[in-house]
């Protein structure tokens, strides 16, 4: 029986494509046409053209991308009406036969983690197919999702190497064994994983590993040979497309490509205008992106077939 790592390889043969597009709408970026109705003290006419602006991006790249992931941050600062800007953003991506992957970074304890697991996997307003979870709470802050994914044939990504520059600070302290903690947290993943694997030899459980460290994705990857990664830092943040050849198995699968700034405001590239720009010019500059993206990742994962 499959799983919900089925469910996202499958979905990438049918568009050939493991690229995500992060929906990270900051209104400061907008073209002026999405602010005409905009009062800067009304978070309704705000989270109105965030609505719109996630839109035209949806349709930019539906056809190039596997999914979409919303940073909730974005979002819950403009309070309930942000919330219902992402409530309608998933039901738009959705009718787009999209999957979506809500990075929320989520974690607690106990009854609070189940009940942030019932929030993002169960079948509630905001609930997406997959949520970003943070794992250094220890067992009973993520253990409550892993069983939610489960029980809803959902999945879920859980913070390992993430892409920031600091990340060193926390993830890479050695324990007195000598171990580096995203090893140990690592080696926690493989034995959940091994118990959930699905047809194509992947767990619904995976991990979030950073672009930016590739040297270090390589280990990941030996330790970790069925989770699918959700890689973030390409583009902008400085990850390349000849470094995520690592993340790869010897198919194709085992991981999705995150980018957003690069491929959302891919409109304000090298303008000086790039304010005056109108809603068939933002559709174009996004889909080029998208599809440049698409190409380049495609280009080197399937290298490591041949």
């Amino acid at each position: 029986m499959g799983n919900f790592a089925d469910v996202l390889i499958v979905e990438g043969k049918k568009k050939n494509s493991v690229l995500v597009v992060g929906l990270d709408p900051d209104i400061k970026f907008f073209p002026d046409f999405l602010l005409e109705n905009v009062n800067s003290s009304s978070n309704e006419s705000i989270t109105n053209a965030i609505y719109e602006f996630n839109k035209i991006i949806i349709d930019a790249v539906a056809n190039q991308v596997v999914a979409v992931k919303p940073q909730l941050a974005y979002y819950e600062v403009y309070g309930s009406y942000g919330i219902r800007a992402l409530e309608k953003t998933i039901t738009y991506a959705r009718s787009k036969e999209l999957i979506v992957i809500n990075d929320a970074k989520r974690g607690d304890i106990g009854s609070t983690s189940a009940a942030y697991a019932r929030a993002f996997l169960g079948n509630g307003t905001i609930s997406g197919d997959m949520v970003t979870v943070n794992p250094f709470l220890g067992s009973d802050g993520y253990m409550p999702f892993i069983e939610a994914a489960k029980e809803n044939n959902k999945g879920l990504f859980l913070l390992l190497k993430t892409s920031n520059p600091s990340s060193y600070e926390i993830q890479d302290l050695k324990l007195e064994n000598g171990e580096l903690l995203y090893f140990k947290m690592a080696k926690e993943i493989e034995k959940l994983a091994c118990e959930t694997i699905g047809i194509n030899k992947y767990s619904f459980i995976g991990a979030v590993v950073g672009a930016t460290y590739p040297e270090e994705a390589k280990k990941i990857r030996n330790m970790l040979p069925h989770s699918i990664f959700l890689v973030p830092g390409f583009g902008i943040q400085g990850g390349k497309a000849e470094d995520t050849s690592v993340f790869f198995d010897e198919n194709g699968n085992g991981a999705v490509i995150s980018s957003s700034r690069g491929i959302i405001y891919s409109y304000m590239n090298d303008k000086d205008d790039w304010r005056k720009t109108t809603e068939t010019e933002m559709h174009r500059y996004i889909t080029e992106a998208a599809t440049k993206a698409k190409e380049q990742i495609n280009e080197i994962r399937f290298t490591k077939v041949t």
